[in-house]
């Protein structure tokens, strides 16, 4: 056996040290982090090889602001709009309905964000992921199909359609695998206007297929996998 002087020794103590460290610092991150914790195992290995699932939350959560300034300055000069202008009525829709400065500025300011999301996704994502896919969900037999962007675009088309109803249109779909029915997470934008708001889920009405249920929980039983929200202001979190 060999002699180890104790210069080389302290260099391997330190080096098993700071590999403790940097182990302790990865397994504090994941239990802090929603969207770490969420990610299936065999996808987060991959990711943790290069540092990606830390940079991905991070880069999320700059698309959602970077949405906002800009969605702002366009309409405020940078400012947030005022409890007042977020609830002013700005048009009416196809069906008739009011559309509201923060319904209008929420659309807009969710095209910036998805632009932004994609390209994040394709540097860091080691998976297939979806990009606001519409699935139909089927509850009592627990099954989900997609709706190709074809026969929605015909029926958005058709003007105020029953066909839409129940159907589920989650922002970004991470999947595991090659199986695109099924979500290893799912992410939802929210632009809150005023921005003294908090981003929460939308509670689905009395006239919905999934009545009083949060749209987060209807995501995550029909897909599968977690489901998390995106915002200026928190980030990536539950809600």
């Amino acid at each position: 056996m060999g002699f180890v002087d104790s210069e080389t020794a302290g260099k391997a103590r330190y080096a098993a040290y700071v590999a403790e460290q940097a182990s302790a610092r990865a397994a504090t991150r994941a239990m802090a982090s929603p969207l770490v914790r969420a990610i299936p195992p065999a996808v987060l290995a991959l990711m943790q090889e290069n540092h990606d699932a830390d940079e991905l939350e991070k880069q999320l959560a700059a698309c959602a602001v970077q949405a906002e300034q800009l969605g702002n300055t366009r309409y405020f000069h940078g400012r947030p709009p005022t409890r007042q202008e977020c609830a002013e009525v700005v048009e009416t829709d196809r069906c008739g309905k009011p559309v509201t400065r923060a319904m209008q500025l929420g659309k807009q300011k969710h095209v910036l964000a998805l632009q932004c999301a994609e390209q994040v996704l394709k540097a860091l994502w080691p998976a297939p992921f979806s990009i606001e896919q519409r699935y139909r969900y089927y509850p009592n037999a627990r099954m989900v199909e997609t709706v190709s962007r074809k026969e929605e675009a015909r029926l958005i088309a058709e003007g105020c359609t029953e066909e839409l109803r129940g159907t589920l249109k989650p922002d970004l779909v991470l999947h595991g695998d090659r199986n695109l029915l099924k979500a290893a997470l799912t992410l939802d934008f929210k632009f809150p206007c005023p921005d003294s708001n908090r981003p929460q889920w939308t509670r689905y009405g009395r006239s919905s297929p999934y009545a009083d249920d949060l749209q987060g929980s209807v995501y995550e039983k029909a897909l599968g996998g977690k489901a998390l929200l995106i915002s200026p202001a928190k980030g990536v979190s539950p809600q």
